[in-house]
């Protein structure tokens, strides 16, 4: 079967389309088809005015009508439209929601922090990786952070924090805010096995495509430092024009790294993996087993 899923994030809404199979194992194969990222950048507009304008209302709705046509075009099964971060903070978002359904037919869940933890674990990364090694997986996104720590290959520990790109670009991410995330850290990632960071999100993922470093290989905490270093002193125009970035990932991709580095740090993590999966994997895979459950 084919199952596509509609992500729409602080930053951007992604439609992600796979094929959904069993192999001759009995093991489920999730395969991706098609990936198309539209960067509505939503989280400009709440986290600074508290709702989103009209003007990104329309372009939402029109980003929708053309997910629409391309999940009939690629004769899409069934599929999931899930909001994040900004839309949970927007105070429109209800009207919203109502307005996309009508002009549409897409229905769009609100994701909770916790509940977006738990959708992105449910690509079961970790549980792929070696048993010598606990895992911290960590999803930084336009509004928010994920994170959910992996101890002896169960889950022992998720949470949500309101630290994200935008929010760091529009300086609303207090001392406070950081210092909530490292007490929890701190807490909470104790291990006897030594712990590796598994990362997801475009800006990591841009991150490990600059390093040119082989694919299953880590980067290292001391990279992340260099890149942050390198890049913090250049120009949204000079990192456009010297690594080929696009806008939307060009102002966004130096507060995401200092994301990554203080959750690395602080739970005393020197390697982080980077797989290439992320929320609208997680959909796809939730979406499947609620459909064979039916």
């Amino acid at each position: 079967m084919t199952l596509a899923a509609i992500d729409i994030g602080s930053n951007a809404a992604r439609l992600l389309i796979s094929s959904v199979y069993e192999n001759e194992n009995g093991k489920t194969e999730f395969n991706k088809i098609n990936l198309v990222r539209v960067p509505l950048r939503l989280g400009f507009d709440v986290f600074e005015k508290g709702e989103i304008t009209e003007e990104k209302v329309e372009m939402l709705i029109q980003t929708m009508k053309a997910y629409r046509h391309l999940l009939k075009a690629y004769d899409v099964t069934d599929f999931r439209a899930c909001a994040t971060s900004a839309m949970r903070d927007a105070k429109n978002s209800k009207a919203i929601i109502k307005k996309v359904k009508e002009e549409t037919g897409i229905t769009i869940e609100i994701l909770t922090g916790d509940k977006e933890a738990s959708m992105i674990n449910q690509t079961h990364i970790a549980e792929m990786l070696d048993k010598f090694h606990s895992y911290l997986y960590i999803d930084v996104g336009g509004g928010s952070t994920e994170l959910t720590f992996f101890d002896d290959g169960k889950m022992k520990y998720r949470e949500s924090f309101n630290i994200g790109t935008i929010r760091l670009l529009k300086g609303q991410v207090d001392e406070h805010s950081w210092d909530i995330m490292r007490d929890h850290l701190k807490q909470n990632t104790k291990s006897i096995l030594p712990i590796t960071a598994i990362g997801s999100g475009g800006n990591i993922n841009k991150i490990f495509s600059l390093s040119k470093r082989k694919e299953g290989k880590p980067l290292t905490l001391n990279l992340l430092r260099d890149f942050h270093k390198e890049l913090s002193n250049q120009s949204i125009q000079e990192l456009i024009r010297n690594y080929r970035l696009k806008e939307d990932r060009a102002d966004v991709i130096v507060p995401a790294l200092l994301v990554y580095i203080n959750v690395m740090r602080w739970a005393e993590i020197s390697e982080i993996y980077v797989p290439k999966i992320g929320l609208a994997d997680g959909m796809i895979q939730t979406l499947y087993e609620d459909l064979k459950k039916k």
